[in-house]
């Protein structure tokens, strides 16, 4: 008796190497992806604008991105004692005009500036509904607490979000013809509304992906982290305490199944040799003074230096950094 089902996962899935340069934007899932990529020494951008939930929101980023917007106060309003953007995530709202502009500029400029060199967009859609201002008519990424009578709130149509990304995925091929897009959808479950209605919300995402696929065949693909949780794992015990989010352990196995299928041979042995340098450093040794323990910390920095060596656009600074301050202590 067959009592697991596998999710069937595309041969065609591109293999990101660690010459890529790669973006992530969306939902909280995309962090948690980015930081596992990050850590495994891929050239990352992840969430240039904080964690972001809806396609739309996802496609204005997109486009201010590659305008190189700037912002200035009249992008930003006064709210429980600080300045917030409507686009971006609480993290860069603070209670000082000058800070919260510096916060949003600076990050908008390092992914405008890395934007023209991008290998991969990695995006994931978390929710079909969104919030629309009364005020402007637009669709913010977040509302910050507001009151919702400020805003209207409405769920996208799949044609909505397909003609919304067929004209931006046709201007950034224009621009850069090799781009590739991969679009994953959030297993992280909205349940505002019901569980029948999360599921029509996720519906309605996984069909605009896939007249995507059929728009852009050679572009555009689909990573199933939705289906690795709901079909796969298909447990309670797979989510956190609230019941909506990813458990470690799921997280986890949603990125042991994209590194099998997403990552190049060459990489996936710089990822072991990435890998065994950081379980090195993570050791605790009883006397880190000792001269054992420094003899042990400059064969870490000979295995960084090696790996350096053989692949200079890995980026080992944190790693030296550590190695430096404990054989000073």
């Amino acid at each position: 008796m067959n009592l697991y089902t596998s999710v069937e996962l595309s041969a065609d899935l591109p293999r990101l190497k660690h010459t890529d340069h790669l973006m992530l934007l969306g939902s909280c899932f995309a962090s948690e992806m980015g930081e596992k990529l990050l850590n495994a020494k891929f050239r990352c951008d992840v969430n240039p604008y904080g964690v972001l939930y809806n396609p739309l929101s996802i496609s204005a980023v997109l486009r201010e991105i590659i305008k190189g917007k700037n912002y200035n106060q009249k992008d930003l309003f006064f709210f429980q004692e600080c300045w917030h953007s409507p686009m971006h995530h609480g993290d860069f709202s603070t209670p000082e005009l000058t800070q919260t502009l510096q916060r949003i500029n600076n990050r908008l400029g390092e992914a405008h500036a890395a934007f023209p060199q991008l290998n991969y967009l990695l995006l994931t859609f978390g929710t079909a509904w969104v919030y629309e201002s009364k005020e402007s008519g637009e669709v913010v990424s977040n509302c910050h607490k507001q009151s919702e009578t400020m805003f209207t709130r409405r769920k996208l149509s799949v044609d909505e979000i397909v003609l919304d990304y067929k004209a931006l995925l046709s201007d950034l091929l224009w621009q850069n013809p090799e781009l590739k897009v991969l679009f994953t959808v959030s297993p992280i479950r909205h349940v505002r509304d019901g569980l029948h209605a999360n599921n029509l919300s996720k519906a309605i995402l996984l069909l605009a992906i896939e007249q995507l696929q059929v728009l852009f065949p050679k572009q555009v693909f689909y990573f199933p982290a939705y289906e690795l949780l709901l079909d796969e794992l298909r447990d309670y015990r797979f989510y956190a305490e609230d019941m909506v989010h990813p458990s470690e352990v799921a997280v986890h196995y949603v990125w042991e199944r994209f590194v099998y299928s997403c990552i190049s041979t060459e990489a996936l042995q710089i990822m072991e040799e990435s890998e065994n340098i950081h379980k090195s450093l993570a050791h605790k040794p009883f006397h880190p003074g000792s001269e054992e323990y420094k003899r042990f910390l400059g064969q870490i920095v000979l295995k960084i230096e090696r790996l350096n060596g053989k692949y200079p656009y890995l980026d080992f600074k944190k790693e030296r950094e550590i190695c430096h301050i404990r054989l000073k202590a």
